[in-house]
Order: C-alpha cells, then sequence, then structure tokens
C-alpha cells in the first residue's frame, strides 16, 4: 500500500552513519545522497529521509513507529548490534515476541533523531 516514506531529520552526516549500518544489516542499501536527503531501499528508494531545520518531534508515547523486514533472526541481530553501536538507543533486544504470534522474531532501538525502529522476521 505505501510507496514510500519520508522523515525529517536534524542532520545528515549522522544519519547517514547510522542508517547506512543497521538498514545494511538488513540488506538495503543506500541509493541517493546529497546535501539535503538521503534514499534507502533494495531496488528503489522507499524511505527518504530528508535534512530540515524542524524535524517532527519525536514522541515515545505516540505510538509511530517504522517497521523493516528482515529476512532471518540474524539479520535483526546485527540490526540490533549495528543500531547499538552507531547511535541508536535500546528499545527492546533482539527475541521471539508471543504475544506478536508465535514466530514473530523483533528487535526495537530509537534512532538518533529519536524515531522507533523495529526489525522483525517471521521464525519457521
Amino acid at each position: 500500500m505505501i510507496d514510500h516514506l519520508s522523515l525529517g531529520i536534524s542532520d545528515i552526516v549522522r544519519s547517514t552513519h547510522f542508517y547506512d549500518h543497521t538498514l545494511g544489516a538488513l540488506g538495503y542499501r543506500r541509493l541517493s545522497a546529497d546535501d539535503s536527503s538521503l534514499s534507502y531501499g533494495s531496488d528503489e528508494p522507499k524511505l527518504w529521509l530528508l535534512k530540515t531545520a524542524r524535524p517532527v518531534i519525536a514522541d515515545p508515547e505516540s505510538g509511530l513507529h517504522l517497521s523493516f523486514v528482515a529476512s532471518t533472526s540474524a539479520q535483526v541481530d546485527a540490526f540490533y548490534r549495528a543500531a547499538m553501536d552507531h547511535g541508536g538507543s535500546d528499545n527492546g533486544g533482539p527475541g521471539v515476541r508471543e504475544s506478536y504470534g508465535s514466530g514473530y522474531y523483533a528487535a526495537f532501538v530509537v534512532d538518533p533523531d529519536g524515531y522507533r525502529l523495529e526489525a522483525h522476521c517471521e521464525l519457521a
């Protein structure tokens, strides 16, 4: 249903460092970059990060988060480690989330701008 999503960010260099590593762990890559934007995806941009003077203030009580598809639990683990190593913070380490389904394996992080992110896969 969604073709792409854009988020405002405060620092291109910091976000490049964070997203290159965290999304790279899931097999996604940076598809474009300039002084005002970054885009990520597999074959075409699905996530755009736009440098702006007034990014939406992240609110942990808003319910907003982005969930990225991982192929394996190892990718979820790598996403989490990359986030922790590149400026993110913990919002729920890797593991099965029984309340979401018996095979729902996920990790939750917060990016440097305060956006809540998830990587998940379905275990067989």
